[in-house]
């Protein structure tokens, strides 16, 4: 069965550091990251809210708002992602006011795997 087709996420920087096959965010590892919904926002692993999607893309973040958006329910856990071996160059992409942050820049840990970040539940 062919891989799907993987929508790079990039950074300001113009780095590839996640991919999109939707509705699942994969890191350049392969592993599941996050989830985007039809209205573009983007959840972690865990359900909780870390921002949207550009048209560049890229995922971003509105400074001071990440309570605000109630948690959502992740879809079942995807088979791990085999990450294309190159990628296309990012677009131009305009500079972020400073009311936004670029989440895979500025806070990569919002976007952890099920076996990490300090969100999780702990193992008894």
């Amino acid at each position: 069965m062919p891989e799907p087709h993987a929508i790079p996420i990039y950074t300001s920087k113009g780095d590839a550091e996640a991919f999109l096959v939707y509705p699942y965010l994969y890191n350049r590892s392969g592993e599941w990251i996050g989830f985007v919904t039809a209205d573009r926002k983007v959840y972690s692993v865990l359900g909780r809210y870390v921002g949207y999607l550009t048209d560049g893309p890229r995922a971003v973040h509105r400074r001071g708002t990440g309570s605000l958006e109630p948690p959502r329910q992740p879809p079942p856990s995807p088979p791990r992602l085999f990450p294309p071996a190159t990628v296309p160059l990012a677009p131009l992409m305009s500079e972020l006011p400073y009311t936004l942050m670029d989440v895979l820049l500025e806070e990569p840990e919002l976007l952890h795997t099920l076996d990490s970040g300090e969100l999780r539940e702990d193992m008894d």
